[in-house]
């Protein structure tokens, strides 16, 4: 396992983290997983004891029982709490009232206390917001979570599915005001969802933000139990679970060079997927999710996978995004080398 640093901060997080969507299984959540405490400890400690440090939750995930199941196992295997960095996340609707949702200061100070009551901590590593709300200013949430880690609550705080523009200004407003900044962005990213290349990613490496990519596999898209001339088994979650889109168009091409290079390379099609994903320049941790030992022990595998340039470039040219605008316009108008002078130089 190897460790990278978070942003612009001097903390290091292990370059897969554990993701705990499918621990609780409450309501909505059900059909992603629907673990208990005693398979959630086990998942926890495999995870830990395999050089992971980094697990991420969220207040919404099960209506909360995530975050207490978290919890629960961390206290159960008696870890020092300096050596897991906790994530959790802040934004969607955790109650019927008006004021229960969102990323105004209400609700941001209400739901750090509530996460860290289910979590049995007294502060989390990490607190992200878990995507936009356009009912409040950026600068209220910025101030909001600025206080939050002023108070000792959090130490460091990042975001989750917005659109750039937002992060951008976000960042700004925090850098010109001495607030507590973004330092990290957890985004959807996988070999069938590659659109955060176009704007996210250059915004990330620009500003030293870490890039947390959650459903790696797309849902189970990428998990080896599909492939271009037949439909994955019933029991998959993508089966009664089709989340998150992907490009119809470019799935079969990626599903098959997928198939191509695990033949080659004697390891699973999901081992492959992540392998891929860590060779990106710009990914500071790749979340996984399980639901049992053997998933979980095939997926933190994938660490001691190392593709060949034929192989990366062989999935890179299936995967690639069509040309857009304004995209096609700043590679046509960057393709002459500055320096050199237009006809002939001397």
């Amino acid at each position: 396992m190897r460790y990278n640093q978070l942003g612009r901060t001097g903390l290091y997080v292990s370059e897969l983290c554990l993701g705990t969507m499918t621990f609780g299984g409450k309501g909505f959540w059900e059909a992603i997983g629907k673990l208990g405490a005693s398979e959630v400890d086990a998942l926890v400690g495999t995870s830990l004891d395999a050089g992971v440090n980094f697990v991420d939750t969220a207040d919404v995930y099960s209506e909360g029982e995530s975050e207490t199941l978290l919890g629960g196992a961390l206290r159960a295997l008696g870890r020092p709490r300096e050596q897991v960095v906790v994530a959790t996340k802040v934004r969607g609707r955790v109650g019927p009232g008006v004021n229960q949702v969102g990323l105004s200061r209400a609700h941001i100070l209400a739901s750090i206390d509530g996460s860290l009551r289910r979590l049995g901590l007294d502060h989390v590593d990490l607190y992200q917001t878990h995507g936009f709300d356009p009912a409040t200013p950026v600068e209220e949430t910025v101030r909001a979570l600025d206080d939050v880690v002023r108070s000792g609550k959090a130490r460091y705080v990042g975001f989750s599915n917005l659109p750039a523009w937002v992060a951008a200004k976000a960042i700004t407003f925090a850098e010109q005001n001495g607030l507590a900044r973004f330092q990290s962005a957890q985004v959807y990213y996988s070999l069938v969802g590659r659109d955060i290349e176009r704007e996210i990613a250059p915004l990330c490496r620009s500003e030293g933000v870490a890039i947390l990519p959650w459903s790696p596999l797309a849902g189970g898209l990428l998990s080896g139990k599909f492939d271009p001339d037949r439909k994955g088994p019933a029991d998959a979650r993508r089966a009664n679970f089709d989340f998150p889109p992907v490009s119809q168009e470019r799935l079969p091409r990626v599903l098959a060079a997928l198939r191509k290079v695990s033949d080659a390379t004697g390891v699973s099609v999901a081992r492959v997927a992540l392998a891929w994903q860590l060779t990106r320049p710009f990914v500071t941790s790749v979340i996984i999710g399980a639901k049992n030992r053997d998933q979980l022990a095939d997926n933190l595998a994938a660490v001691d996978v190392t593709l060949a340039d034929e192989h990366v470039k062989a999935l890179d040219e299936a995967s690639a995004l069509p040309s857009e605008y304004p995209g096609w316009m700043v590679e046509s108008q960057n393709r002459e080398p500055r320096g050199v002078l237009a006809g002939k130089t001397r």
